[in-house]
Order: structure tokens, then C-alpha cells, then sequence
């Protein structure tokens, strides 16, 4: 057994005091305070918050709504709903947005990849709002899908009143909430990555006027300042203020910074970097068993098979503090037997792991292939078999 691993759902009972700190302290032992208003630091992994502040107070999130208009184009073009080379024709509406904008006119027309990379790259609030109409038919079928999403993650503190962020009457969110939705597109979605890793690109605008080449650059300065930056998202307004969620990954670890109501636009990536830095510094992800791995067999009855192999079904991970130090074991409930048909992936196991002698995590096992139910002719030759 390598020694990486544990759960998503139990790592609370080990280390939740050594996770939840209302301060933090640098390597020479000073504390770490930040001026942002709202702060939250959370492994992308296990969804363990390893530093907050205020990481429930709902406030103006301005921009940063953008992650779950992306979320929600992703989830909508995985459905099969439309393709990235499919073409978004620009509303009034849209084109109408102002604030941060790549300047879309009326009827103009944009492939959703390029809409897309407007969106994370240069911040486009015409891009976002042009992106929803095309999802969900219009702005305001898009934010009902948008809060309906919410809840679904658990976004207990966050309304959504538009798609790009403008400032507006009951539109907010929390650090945490922030964190959460950030996590559900950069664990779902890494190919973001390709946008919100890009410092500069272009798009041509086809307009009356003809082809021009408009350029964009990227908002997340992290991408020029902290080298292992994956994204993600800022946003301010006279309302929000700085906001700012960050992310990046280090020796396999992932982690997510969310910053809000910071008083200007440098400290909000300053302190991110400190949160991150903190991360990296004094955290390391633990992880399990790999994906299929055969972890042993279950008997069968009435099968075409006599047994069916039992492998994992998920990789689960834990955060630990660097140096935390224990006896680690797993143990494999495996069901006695299976009566046939099994269909592949069914649940005929669990594989628990133990920190210390307590549970801190657990996968399911899963059938590795279908077991179909024996045939009268398989059955006689299998009895003929055992007689002789």
C-alpha cells in the first residue's frame, strides 16, 4: 500500500482544529493578517478549507458570478446541448452590457469557444451575457439555472441576479460559496485551463466595418506573479470592491484562494498568494488507491462466471498537515457472493481506510466487468465438472 491517500467525506473527525485556523503564520512564526473583508483557502481535492475569515458573509462578488456562467456553458456543451464551434449571434441586450467588455455589436456573431475565451481571458460582460441567452435561451432563463445550480453545490449564501456581475440589488455571494463553485469547474472542467492560463490572445471582430483583430488580456495578474497559477476568476465594482478567486497547483496538490472586498486591485492577488503559499508550505495531499485497481474477487452464483473481479471505483484524497505522522490501514468488505446477471460497476464492496485505528475514509468496490446469469448448458457442464 503506497502511503498516499484518504477521504473526502471523513478527513473532518482527524485534523478539523488544525484545519480551521482564524489566523495563519509564516515560516518565521509571525501571524498573517489580511485586509480583504471575506477570505477562503480550500484544497480542490477534498473540498477541506484550510484557512477562512468571514468566509460566510454575503457581499457583492462582481465578476467572479462569471465562474458559474462558464460552469454552466461547460456543463450545458458536455450535454451534448452545443458544440464550441457552434456561432453565438450578439443581442442588443448583450451588446448593451458596458463595463468590462470586448465591445460585441449588435448581430455580430462569435463562435462559443471564442465567446468563451472572452469570458475567462479578458472578463467580457457582453461575451457572458451573449454566452447565457445562447445556453438558456435568455439572461433571465440563464440566472434561474445559475441559482438553481447554486443550491445544488450547497451555495447557501449566494442569489445571482444577472450573468456577468454588475452590480445589482440582492446579487452576492461568500468567500466559501465562491470556493465551492470554483472547485466544480476546475475539478470538472481542467481544459479552462486553456483560457484562464493565457496571458494575451485575440479575436476578429466581423462587423460592418469589416475583419478587426481585437486584442485581450488576461485580468489574473497571478499568471505573470505566482508560477503555478491555473486560473481563475476577478472581478470588482464600486460595490465589490477587489474580489479575486485563485487557483493553483503544486506536487500534485490543487488549491483554491477566494478574496473578497479587498481595498485594491494589488492586495487582493497579494493575498492570495499568501493563502496559497501558506497551502503549499504546510499541507500535502494524501491519496488512495487508483481507479480500477483489483482489490479482490467475489464469488458468483448462478453465473456465467465463478467470480468477478472487485476494483475501485473512486481515487479518494485527504489533507493533511506536512509531517502528520500515523499508522495507516485498509480493510475490504467484499459481499460473500453475487447472484447473477451483475451488471458492470455494481457496488459488491467497500475498501476502508483507517488513520490510527479510525475511519477516516472509504470507496466503494465495484464489479470490473458484467456477469451475465448462467445458461442450462453452462450450469450441466459446471455440474458435470464438480462431479468428476
Amino acid at each position: 500500500m503506497k502511503k498516499r491517500w484518504i477521504s473526502i467525506t471523513s478527513m473532518v473527525t482527524v485534523c478539523v482544529s488544525l484545519l480551521l485556523p482564524f489566523s495563519i503564520y509564516g515560516a518565521d512564526g509571525t501571524e498573517i493578517v489580511l485586509e480583504s473583508k471575506s477570505a477562503v483557502l480550500m484544497d480542490q481535492d477534498t473540498g477541506e478549507v484550510m484557512f477562512a475569515k468571514n468566509e460566510h458573509d454575503s457581499m457583492p462578488l462582481a465578476s467572479v458570478t462569471k465562474i458559474m456562467t462558464m460552469l454552466l456553458a461547460y456543463e450545458a456543451e458536455a450535454k451534448g446541448q452545443f458544440g464550441w464551434e457552434d456561432i453565438v449571434t450578439v443581442s442588443e441586450h448583450a451588446a448593451g452590457m458596458g463595463g468590462s467588455q470586448v465591445y460585441l455589436e449588435a448581430g455580430e456573431q462569435q463562435t462559443a469557444h471564442d465567446m468563451m475565451k472572452c469570458i475567462a481571458i479578458a472578463s467580457a460582460n457582453d461575451a457572458a451575457v451573449a454566452m447565457a441567452e445562447f445556453v438558456a435561451g435568455s439572461e433571465e432563463a440563464f440566472v434561474v439555472q445559475m441559482n438553481e445550480r447554486a443550491r445544488e453545490l450547497g451555495m447557501e449564501d449566494t442569489q445571482f441576479v444577472n450573468a456577468c456581475g454588475l452590480d445589482a440589488d440582492g446579487h452576492y455571494s461568500s468567500a466559501y460559496d465562491i470556493a465551492l463553485m470554483s472547485r466544480e469547474l476546475m475539478s470538472n472542467f481542467p481544459e479552462i485551463q486553456e483560457f484562464t492560463t493565457t496571458w494575451q490572445d485575440t479575436i476578429v471582430h466581423s462587423t460592418k466595418r469589416g475583419d478587426e483583430e481585437f486584442g485581450l488580456t488576461n485580468t489574473n495578474k497571478l499568471i505573470q506573479w505566482y508560477p503555478d497559477t491555473t486560473g481563475l476568476k476577478t472581478g470588482s465594482t464600486g460595490n465589490a470592491l477587489y474580489c479575486f478567486s485563485g487557483t493553483a497547483e503544486r506536487d500534485d496538490m490543487r488549491l483554491i484562494a477566494t478574496i473578497m472586498a479587498a481595498p485594491d486591485y494589488k492586495i487582493r492577488f497579494e493575498e492570495a498568494m499568501t493563502l496559497l503559499d501558506y497551502g503549499f508550505n504546510n499541507f500535502v495531499v494524501e491519496k488512495g488507491y487508483e481507479i480500477g485497481r483489483n482489490m479482490g474477487y467475489v464469488s458468483v452464483e448462478k453465473g456465467s462466471l465463478d467470480e468477478v473481479e472487485a476494483v475501485v471505483a473512486e481515487e479518494i484524497s485527504v489533507l493533511l498537515p506536512k509531517g502528520e505522522t500515523g499508522e495507516w490501514e485498509t480493510k475490504i468488505d467484499l459481499l460473500p457472493v453475487a447472484k447473477a446477471p451483475i451488471q458492470k460497476d455494481a457496488k459488491i464492496g467497500e475498501l476502508i481506510y483507517l488513520l490510527n485505528g479510525e475511519e477516516v475514509g472509504r470507496s466503494d468496490l465495484i464489479a470490473a466487468k458484467e456477469v451475465a446469469k448462467a445458461s442450462l448448458q453452462e450450469i450441466l457442464e459446471k455440474m458435470l465438472v464438480n462431479w468428476c
